[in-house]
């Protein structure tokens, strides 16, 4: 019996013109170039932005004779760690202090110390003799609360220190308890090593009485220049005389940059202009990087950036890792006067109400701008991804006030530059090079600033996923 062939069926003539073909003679709807890269940049939103004719902003303060504690800094050679001579000016007895040899003899008189969680480091009622610096870990003071009950009086993490007053004014004992929450890297100086510097080197003694003698100027409990007057009196008494005291040397902001050179070739705005011109989508997308850029530096550039200017007073680690809204409320307590705006990232933010969703909290809505954001206490919580995470998954939260007249923080940039095409921003025609390009210079300025250091605070070492 005959194998049966199979008959592939004859392919179908096509009845219509094909959709490929019918293109040729279509007109396509087409989008505007579309970017990642641009975000909701509720900063710039936020900020309000203040003229600085002459491109130099001039922060004028009142005079402070204290000085916020500083964090140091240390190096590492295998497990062995020793603190940056420099890095001791960041104790406030030893500011400006620029004795080098001297401020290495110190370093070298520091102890190493290793402790295990839950040991404690220095005790309510002993000696206080000892300067101690964090290296590395997290520990809690701790002391008598009103009741008899032991309270916490404050977490000291990575290049904190605790206590140059002790060892400068000589105190008998300790009047808190200082102990370890994880694994605790210290480093200490004796009081007997202390005076034994100071009574070996001129220049330390005379900086430690120079320094004791500014602790005794009248000031108020910010360290700011005390305002002498009465109050509560009867009858025709003396009243005091006073005046406001400036600083000597105000800290002064020049504005940033930001630039790029955008070049178009001739051919291209000659003929390809229709629908879209493509200078201007050349453009609008160069404009939108730069704006991007500018919110980048005023979150994480060294010297105006938000997140290095915040005073290091202002700056509060998490109680236990995760954004909790215990954290979010100690955060709001640095900035109460009349706080404006939280600033995270958007995993941040993720974590917080993960967080809250644990403790059955569901965080209101806020309107701004048009558009319903979240909010803590009744301050809107705005997603800024330029706020960095870590390799470990850590970040940061940013709490502040905004204004010139609230002494908060606020934005600074130059309008009515030449060729503006924004404010504070400016498109310039170069030329056009034998290669028939043509170039524009697009150029950017802005800065910020802190007016007070209680406009802004920071919530540091926010764990995310857990």
């Amino acid at each position: 019996m005959a194998d049966a062939t199979t008959v592939e069926p004859l392919e179908k003539p096509q009845l219509s013109l094909g959709k490929d073909a019918a293109r040729n003679l279509a007109t396509t709807t087409k989008s505007a170039p579309q970017m990642q890269e641009i975000s909701s940049r509720w900063l710039l939103k936020v900020l309000p932005w203040n003229q600085v004719q002459g491109g130099v902003f001039r922060l004028n303060r009142r005079l402070t004779y204290s000085v916020g504690d500083g964090r140091v800094t240390f190096v590492n050679t295998g497990s062995q760690i020793r603190v940056i001579p420099q890095e001791l000016c960041e104790l406030p007895l030893l500011r400006d202090f620029d004795d080098v040899e001297a401020l290495t003899a110190l370093a070298d008189r520091f102890v190493q110390k290793e402790f295990e969680p839950g040991e404690v480091i220095v005790e309510w009622g002993q000696p206080a003799d000892q300067i101690v610096l964090i290296a590395h870990g997290k520990v809690e003071k701790r002391g008598p609360g009103k009741y008899g009950d032991e309270t916490v009086l404050g977490v000291l993490v990575d290049g904190d220190h605790f206590s140059y007053q002790a060892i400068l004014e000589s105190q008998d004992f300790w009047e808190f308890t200082v102990k370890t929450v994880t694994r605790c890297t210290v480093l200490t100086l004796s009081q007997d090593d202390f005076e034994k510097l100071v009574s070996q080197s001129d220049s330390l003694g005379a900086h430690i009485a120079r320094f004791r003698a500014q602790a005794q100027l009248p000031q108020n409990a910010l360290g700011e220049a005390a305002i002498a007057m009465s109050s509560g009196h009867e009858g025709e008494v003396d009243l005091p005389g006073t005046y406001v005291d400036y600083e000597a040397s105000p800290r002064e902001f020049h504005l940033s940059v930001a630039q790029t050179v955008l070049r178009v070739h001739s051919r291209v705005s000659d003929l390809y202009n229709e629908p879209m011109n493509q200078t201007e989508e050349q453009l609008r997308l160069t404009v939108e990087a730069l704006r991007e850029r500018e919110e980048h530096d005023l979150v994480n550039n060294p010297e105006f950036g938000l997140l290095h200017n915040a005073d290091l007073q202002q700056r509060i680690p998490t109680r236990s890792g995760p954004p909790t809204p215990d954290d979010m409320d100690e955060l709001l307590s640095m900035v109460w006067k009349d706080p404006s705006v939280f600033l995270a990232h958007p995993r941040t933010i993720a974590a917080f109400g993960a967080e809250c969703s644990k403790r059955g909290i569901y965080p209101g809505n806020i309107e701004m701008n048009g558009n319903m954001v979240p909010s803590w206490r009744g301050i809107p919580l705005l997603p800024c991804n330029k706020i960095p995470i870590t390799d470990t998954r850590t970040s940061s939260i940013m709490l502040m006030r905004t204004g010139l007249e609230k002494q908060g923080v606020i934005g600074l940039h130059q309008t009515g530059i030449p060729d503006e095409y924004q404010p504070s921003l400016s498109v310039r025609f170069m030329g056009i090079s034998e290669k028939a390009i043509i170039s524009y210079l697009v150029t950017a300025y802005y800065s910020a600033a802190v007016l007070v250091p209680d406009a802004l605070a920071i919530l540091e070492d926010v764990e995310l996923g857990r």
